[in-house]
């Protein structure tokens, strides 16, 4: 058997990683004449960590990361509604990473190198289509600078993990149709910034209707004054939306007004904004979940597979479960497209299920709840508006639908 996966991004990576621990051979083809640290922060989860921990991993992204020790939520008053720990600080057996994309990355990379060799990742390759017999999957490529025909490429079974633009996803489906967009735009940055509240906090604050805020350091000490790096999300309803672009360039003038009187007590958000190093724009959409993945020797993984709303910090996270899932599946059937079918049956219906979760109740549903009952004013108490008991369920009802609860992860799943 060997896998032709498409597409060098974290699920990508992490899937050629997990072939090569499980003895299964792959090459990993990227679209990017180079593998360079682009983007912005991601979260990974426990459920992802625990996978990444099973690949070697853990060691290497704790010298990159930030590990998470409590999420709070406030209100754009600065006033604090919810404060829970996070990572191994609740007593998980994983932690919560706080990374920069490009890090992580550039870890799986390395890894996969190291690991299986330098002639198995091959770059400035980009996926223009496949078609399949009895025995094999040949996926067609063309070089991203030329544009001219490269070498077409067999293998036993192909994994399209090229992110929300699949090509392959296009040829399952080329009428699928325009995503969804939820009328709210995003934009991204990191800024250079002493430590706040504990230094390895993950903070969302206001609400949609107004403005929201994720706030969290991806990197420590990035200087001789201490500071970090400080990854930062903010939504606002906007009724236009450009097309998906995760590289998109985004600009202050654009939502920054929403933020001008954000000065709480433990950060200056309009200053903080003001000094991104870098600002991306990008509009909040995902697309229905299809009812198939696996046809014969192909399926999808990742963003490929669910582009979901990103909110939760579970898109890269619901990717590396995929990966769990699908090489479990690869090492223990021995014909590929049973393995591929039953990976499907395993992943389609709780992936659907987190992507319908982001569009209505994401963690995020804490603030929105708050928003709504003390009508975007603020509170004498927290305890008046929403109990305590409300707060927990509506954050534990997240982490059961993502998979990232104790009682999930202590059984193995």
């Amino acid at each position: 058997m060997e896998v032709i996966v498409v597409g060098a991004g974290i699920g990508g990576l992490s899937l050629g990683l997990a072939l090569h621990q499980a003895g299964i051979p792959c090459r990993v083809y990227e679209a990017a004449p180079a593998i360079k640290p682009i983007g912005v922060g991601i979260s990974l989860l426990p459920h992802a960590t625990r996978v990444l921990s099973e690949l070697g991993l853990e060691e290497a992204l704790a010298r990159v990361a930030v590990s998470a020790v409590e999420s709070c939520f406030f209100n754009r008053f600065g006033q604090l509604i919810w404060r829970e720990k996070l990572g191994r600080a609740a007593g998980y057996d994983w932690p919560q990473f706080q990374i920069h994309r490009g890090d992580l990355q550039s870890v799986l990379r390395d890894a996969f190198i190291r690991r299986a060799g330098a002639e198995r990742l091959l770059t400035g390759w980009r996926c223009t289509g496949f078609a399949q017999d009895a025995d094999k999957v040949t996926v067609e490529f063309a070089d991203t600078g030329t544009g001219e025909p490269l070498p077409p490429q067999h293998g036993t079974a192909a994994v399209g993990c090229e992110g929300i633009h699949s090509p392959i996803r296009k040829q399952l489906y080329p009428a699928e149709g325009e995503p969804h967009y939820t009328g709210y735009n995003m934009w991204r940055g990191v800024s250079r910034w002493l430590p706040f509240l504990s230094g390895a906090t993950f903070v969302r604050a206001g609400w949609l209707a107004t403005g929201k805020l994720v706030i969290y350091p991806i990197r420590d000490r990035i200087d001789a004054e201490g500071r970090q790096l400080v990854n930062w999300v903010a939504e606002i309803e906007t009724p236009h939306h450009q097309r998906r672009d995760w590289n998109r360039p985004g600009r202050l003038a654009d939502f920054i007004r929403a933020y001008a009187d954000w000065r709480f007590d433990w950060l200056d958000v309009p200053a903080m904004l003001a000094a991104s190093d870098v600002i991306l724009e990008f509009p909040m959409v995902d697309q229905d979940p299809l009812p198939r993945w696996s046809f014969g020797r192909v399926t999808l993984l990742g963003d490929a597979a669910h582009p979901m709303v990103p909110r939760g910090s579970n898109g890269a996270g619901q990717a590396i479960l995929d990966v769990r899932a699908l090489v479990d599946c690869l090492r223990k059937e021995r014909d590929p497209i049973a393995a591929l079918q039953e990976y499907e049956r395993l992943r389609l219906a709780p992936t659907a299920k987190v992507v319908l979760t982001n569009r209505q109740n994401p963690p995020d549903a804490i603030l929105r709840e708050v928003y709504l009952r003390t009508g975007d004013q603020p509170f004498d108490d927290i305890d008046r508006v929403i109990s305590r008991d409300e707060l927990r369920a509506l954050s534990d009802g997240y982490k059961r639908v993502a998979g990232y609860d104790k009682e999930t992860l202590a059984a193995g799943r």
